[in-house]
């Protein structure tokens, strides 16, 4: 099988640009949340806040991230709503704290809440990563519009409340309705004034999709170029890879049918990564950032051969 090259991009944020498809970049995943499904409460207590997150957000930088994306509030399935006040309260001070250790870093806020990703922006982050594509707050796009930042839309089916009893998906027809939707989310976001050199899509694994509805996905994730724009892949750690091993008969031996826990899925998850730069991916959303780096600087040689 050959690998085709990736289309190049220059991704215009806030105050620059970062140029994609030369190499993968990594952004680095920082939950300032107690529920989060594998760092919830690692790197946020409301007695120390912010030093915890910051100092864990210095370490991604140092071992290879190009991004961080900071959330303040958990989407993982059935997780408990949140007040954009409280939710601020959580990632606001991190931003300031983190720009002023190193005011060079590229910050992404994780939120649906458009007037979180406000004051993220003026606060001094550079991106909106909006899990729903806009679809849950509606003045989102209008907002991202006026802030001039980039913008991550991403694919979610449902909402975290109602994944558990979505039906299920024809795994022939998930990648067509992935592309289907995101393309009408970007035609919702430039009408609203968000410039198309100012957008990254990504296909949202997970988020309404369970357990080997992902691998579809993975498999397919090249067709996402028919849009022509910016690929982002966060697969790390999730539920998915966890099933998959739990059901392989020949690690009987190692997880006795158990799905390993999120700390125990580091080898999946490079697997997941590898195979999403090599059918094109420009960005890879991970907890674990050197491991990220390391498997991206060989995919991307492969990619060069």
């Amino acid at each position: 099988m050959a690998f085709a090259p990736r289309p190049r991009y220059d991704w215009r944020l806030r105050t620059r640009s970062l140029a994609l498809g030369q190499r993968t970049l990594v952004m680095g995943i920082l939950n300032v949340t107690p529920d989060s499904f594998y760092d919830g409460g690692h790197f946020y207590d409301a007695a120390s806040a912010p030093e915890r997150a910051v100092a864990h957000a210095l370490q991604m930088l140092d071992r290879g991230a190009d991004l961080i994306d900071l959330g303040g509030e958990s989407t993982r399935p059935d997780a408990t709503p949140l007040s954009p006040g409280e939710e601020q309260q959580r990632a606001l001070p991190v931003i300031a704290a983190i720009l002023r250790e190193r005011p060079q870093t590229v910050i992404s806020v994780d939120t649906f809440h458009a007037v979180t990703a406000r004051l993220a922006i003026e606060a001094g982050a550079e991106i909106v990563n909006d899990v729903s594509g806009h679809l849950w707050d509606a003045r989102m796009s209008a907002t991202c519009a006026e802030l001039g930042c980039g913008a991550v839309l991403m694919h979610a089916r449902g909402t975290p409340k109602e994944w558990k009893s979505l039906p299920a998906l024809v795994h022939s027809e998930i990648m067509p309705m992935i592309v289907s939707e995101l393309s009408d989310r970007i035609a919702a976001a430039t009408a609203a004034g968000i410039a198309r050199e100012r957008i990254v899509v990504d296909p949202g694994i997970g988020f309404g999709k369970r357990l080997d509805e992902n691998y579809p996905i993975l498999a397919h994730l090249a067709e996402l170029h028919r849009l022509k724009l910016p690929i982002l892949v966060g697969a790390s750690r999730k539920g998915f890879l966890a099933h998959t091993l739990a059901q392989a008969p020949w690690l009987a031996a190692v997880h006795r049918g158990a799905m390993p826990p999120a700390n125990a899925r580091l080898s999946a998850t490079t697997a997941a990564n590898i195979a999403a730069i090599l059918a094109g991916a420009h960005i890879l959303r991970v907890h674990d950032v050197q491991a990220a780096a390391e498997a991206a600087a060989i995919a991307d040689r492969i990619l060069e051969g």
